[in-house]
């Protein structure tokens, strides 16, 4: 490709980088910082798009690569249950809100409660 479309998956490449039009693996704008927030982590709990399934989902981290996904690990261990990172946030199987807050809160982040 080479050069910026509006295309983001091809079924023989996988997600494509939205800068450079490449597969995810073989991007060459670098890897991408985490968004900056205002220094508050939210938790919300969605359930569109995943068939009537709710997660919760953790955003406002201000991590990236290894470290999320080790804070990613370190939920569901706590929770007991399944999820992903997926774009800079963490998504976790079920309304696990409140158990998010309490062990976030005690690793030092600013948690707040958002959404339905």
């Amino acid at each position: 490709m080479g050069k910026k479309s509006g295309l983001v998956y091809s079924t023989e490449h996988g997600r494509l980088c939205s800068g450079c039009g490449e597969p995810n693996a073989h991007c060459k704008c670098g890897p991408a910082a985490p968004p900056v927030g205002d220094g508050w982590v939210r938790i919300m709990r969605s359930n569109k798009g995943r068939g009537g399934k709710t997660v919760s989902i953790v955003s406002g981290l201000g991590l990236a690569g290894a470290d999320l996904k080790t804070l990613a690990k370190q939920l569901k261990q706590q929770c007991g249950v399944g999820g992903a990172v997926k774009d800079f946030d963490i998504e976790i199987q079920g309304d696990q809100r409140e158990k998010i807050k309490t062990y976030l809160e005690s690793t030092g982040y600013k948690v707040k409660l958002t959404g339905g």
